[in-house]
């Protein structure tokens, strides 16, 4: 089982970036989806995540009406789209899933395989 983060880079303050998780041995459909984030010296923090179904989402205050996510089940990937960045989102990002038949988990604790983390940059 792995989840393969990509799509991380260093872009400018008010840019755009997406990063993408996408599952091999395991279907995605089974499973709740959440893009977390760290930043140097600070805790591991959810910032979106999507239910199984993709009707259930959830977005951390400091990144709603800025950041989207989606997922197409049918590629086994989930997206995270990040407009408007700021120097404060710069961090690793990391996907994780959670095997769970309805709603999304809040907590790292509630998800059961981790990708590698991509690394996001908001250059000033």
């Amino acid at each position: 089982v792995q989840l393969q983060a990509s799509g991380g880079g260093l872009v400018q303050t008010g840019g755009s970036l997406s990063v993408s998780c996408t599952a091999s041995g395991l279907s995605l459909d089974r499973y709740a989806v959440g893009w977390f984030r760290q930043a140097p010296g600070k805790s591991r923090d959810l910032v979106a995540a999507t239910s199984w179904s993709g009707v259930s989402t959830w977005l951390a205050d400091s990144v709603k009406d800025r950041f989207t996510i989606d997922r197409d089940n049918a590629k086994n990937t989930v997206t995270l789209q990040m407009n408007s960045l700021r120097p404060e989102d710069t961090a690793v990002y990391y996907c994780a899933a959670a095997f769970r038949d309805h709603g999304v988990g809040y907590t790292s604790e509630e998800y059961d395989y981790w990708g590698q983390g991509t690394l996001v940059t908001v250059s000033s």
